[in-house]
């Protein structure tokens, strides 16, 4: 089991990503692997004194994990980034899942709000209780934060209640989604097609959707965003795009700017069915006294000549950073990413007539470890 950093004074990923590692939970035995994501890792020695990195590692992981027997998963780097990890379900495991979940269906879950909580526990028992842990550390991990959920066999759009209820259950096991107004209920589900006449970028799919965090316009915390491809037809292009705050080139510059601390206003469209404005500053800072963004161009109401045009070259420099990455996401996947420290957006599709992409999301807040230094949830 992974322990709490606030115990051992460092995760687990801080030790192994210092030496450009990725671990693997292997399904059905009690080993993991260990493998080396740069070739430049290989250093001959650890250090005086210490041996050779992989002595280090080795002796690093038996301090973290004295009697470690994760199942039905892996989890590895991404190829886009060591940053973005890989969480794959076996689908014996996803089939296991919706046989133990079939009683109750996503109404049952929309009505009572306790067995979100239930089909989570589900879920991680047939992990042998080690998803949930580990759910915890990530996305509160700030060098990483971020995972692609991948669960084997659920791949048609003829599943989307199974895919809901998948989603629903990694979701809780680590915190609790929000009420979204724009559909009245505690996830969203929406569809983008060919044409669109919408009044946000969200349908739109034939220009890009900026980075931006969610929750920009709400009052409650938005720590977590999860966004899952139920269906997509005729479908190229619109990948996901990321960016890791602290990948962020230009973060120093925008983040240390008189701007950065003043309240500022913002204000949704009608579609999302929020009536009244909020205010709050682009930047904040986490529990460690590091940098966490709330922005959305969209809906960010600059008050005067100063602050509009230094929006404007803050979205400038996030589009135009090197560091953003192109994620695509499979039908019956998704992205699971903390609010505070990546940026999300959308790459345009390829016009097509018939062109159809669904999508569900969530957007909550963490009910084991927290990110901001002061959350307003508890």
């Amino acid at each position: 089991m992974i322990p709490d950093k606030a115990t051992t004074g460092e995760t687990l990923w801080d030790k192994v990503r210092g030496f450009g590692l990725i671990l693997t939970f292997h399904e059905n035995v009690d080993i993991f692997s260990v493998s080396f994501i740069h070739a430049d890792s290989l250093h001959p020695q650890g250090g005086p004194g210490q041996g050779t990195t992989l002595e280090v590692v080795m002796n690093a992981l038996s301090h973290f994990y004295t009697d470690i027997s994760p199942r039905g998963f892996t989890l590895e780097a991404s190829p886009q980034s060591s940053r973005l990890l890989a969480l794959t379900f076996d689908e014996a495991t996803v089939a296991a899942f919706r046989e133990a979940t079939a009683e109750w269906p996503v109404q049952a879950l929309e009505y009572k709000s306790m067995l979100r909580f239930r089909v989570a526990k589900i879920l991680d028992d047939l992990c042998a209780n080690t998803l949930q842990p580990l759910l915890v550390e990530t996305m509160t991990d700030r060098g990483t934060g971020g995972i692609v959920v991948n669960p084997q066999g659920l791949d048609d759009v003829a599943q989307a209640d199974d895919m809901v209820k998948f989603a629903t259950a990694v979701a809780h096991c680590m915190g609790r989604s929000n009420f979204d107004a724009m559909s009245g209920q505690y996830y969203a589900r929406f569809v983008v097609q060919n044409v669109d006449t919408s009044d946000s970028y969200l349908r739109q799919p034939h220009r890009v959707m900026e980075l931006h965090n969610d929750g920009t316009f709400v009052e409650q915390d938005t720590d977590y965003v999860l966004m899952m491809k139920i269906d997509e037809q005729h479908m190229e292009g619109g990948d996901s795009l990321l960016l890791h705050l602290d990948d962020w080139a230009d973060l120093e510059r925008f983040y240390t700017h008189p701007l950065a601390r003043r309240d500022m206003r913002w204000a949704a469209p009608p579609s999302k069915n929020v009536s009244h404005d909020v205010y709050h500053p682009v930047f904040g800072v986490d529990a460690e006294g590091r940098p966490v963004m709330s922005y959305i161009d969209q809906f960010v109401q600059p008050r005067d000549f100063e602050e509009g045009n230094w929006l404007c070259e803050l979205s400038e420099s996030l589009e135009s950073c090197e560091a953003r990455l192109s994620v695509p996401v499979p039908v019956g996947s998704f992205l699971l990413i903390n609010n505070h420290f990546w940026l999300h957006g959308r790459d345009r599709f390829t016009p097509h007539p018939e062109l159809r992409r669904e999508l569900m999301r969530q957007r909550g807040y963490f009910t084991h470890r927290q990110t901001l230094a002061n959350p307003r949830h508890t």
